[in-house]
């Protein structure tokens, strides 16, 4: 196949909506919604700030199979506040996780995997934004134990804040070139630090970052796939049959501190290339 017809056959994963992600990574007919947007599961709180909420409060949670095993599914609608996580969403993501968690204690291997397009937590709802992450990445661990929770950051939004933590806490990542994952955002760090620091509106910039092939050549992701539904399925389907390795990101913390000892008190912006080197073990 010529690299015309091969582009021309690909399907684009990064232009899907929620709903249609999470359809597309189950196995075909095995889609099952546990709450619909017809249930009116709704945000109590935005409304009241004049803001219009979505019959889903932007996650879809779904119960079907992958390769013919039982699987949940959470997707974040990126196009919904953001992919911001409030009460509702989180509280649906962490009820979905648990529910795997109660299959394989009842003897029914369920794995699960969180399809994360989210700048966080929703700061319209603060605190309980932040509580339901906090049940999200306590589930994330409980059901580690059991099956793998598989982390799929495709774009266009990224991940960041808490939910960049509870990426971490996955058994394995997968991100395409267009995603980005971060613990802050672009707008945060430029907020924060100034923008002779961190210019947000420099996208080549901010990607060469925290851009998917960045974060792949950093060791941060287990796999950088192109954005094409039959690709992040295959990979989807590799990663969940392959048993976990060694010891997990979330508990190789001292091996990261010593990569940011290294850097000393004064140091300067790092380029791309100088942070592939100090992830690698090549920084001096």
């Amino acid at each position: 196949m010529t690299d015309t017809a091969r582009l021309l056959a690909a399907r684009s994963f990064v232009e899907l909506g929620a709903r249609q992600r999470a359809r597309e990574l189950l196995d075909a007919g095995s889609f099952r919604e546990l709450i619909q947007p017809f249930d009116r599961v709704i945000s109590p709180w935005l409304p009241r700030q004049g803001i219009v909420p979505q019959a889903d409060d932007g996650v879809v949670v779904a119960k079907g199979s992958i390769n013919g095993q039982s699987a949940v599914i959470a997707a974040i609608e990126g196009a919904f506040q953001g992919g911001s996580m409030g009460e509702v969403g989180g509280a649906k993501i962490a009820g979905a996780l648990e529910l795997a968690a109660e299959d394989n204690r009842q003897g029914i291997p369920t794995c699960a995997v969180l399809l994360l397009e989210t700048g966080g937590v929703r700061l319209q709802e603060a605190n309980l934004g932040l509580a339901a992450i906090a049940e999200i990445q306590a589930a994330i661990v409980e059901l580690r134990q059991h099956q793998p929770v598989i982390g799929l950051i495709a774009g266009p939004v990224g991940c960041f804040g808490g939910m960049s933590i509870a990426a971490g806490l996955c058994s394995h990542l997968i991100v395409t070139r267009e995603a980005r994952l971060g613990l802050n955002g672009p707008q945060v760090i430029e907020q924060e630090a100034g923008i002779e620091e961190y210019d947000s509106r420099d996208r080549p910039f901010i990607w060469s970052l925290t851009g998917g092939e960045q974060r792949a050549a950093s060791g941060l992701v287990d796999a950088y796939v192109a954005d094409d539904i039959e690709a992040i399925r295959e990979t989807l389907q590799g990663l969940l049959a392959q048993p976990e390795q060694g010891q997990p990101r979330s508990r190789r913390h001292a091996w990261f501190l010593e990569r940011l000892v290294q850097l000393g008190e004064d140091c300067k912006q790092l380029d791309a290339a100088a942070v592939r080197a100090l992830y690698q073990g090549e920084q001096q």
